[in-house]
């Protein structure tokens, strides 16, 4: 499990959403804990199609 300073989350800007650790993306299969930074590069939003390259963490 990582370090809660690298479990921060990421947001969108075109929809809003909000990528979680914690909670991971059940829509694209990626578990629990699963930082950002090692979501695939191909990984999107699952509301709005955004690319990972969109997504910037939230202070």
């Amino acid at each position: 499990m990582a370090e809660p300073s690298e479990m921060y989350q990421c947001q969108v800007s075109n929809c809003g959403y909000i990528y979680n650790p914690d909670k991971g993306d059940k829509k694209g299969k990626i578990a629990k804990g699963t930082q950002f930074k090692d979501l695939p590069e191909d990984w999107k939003c699952p509301i709005c199609g955004a690319t990972k390259k969109s997504f910037k963490p939230l202070a």
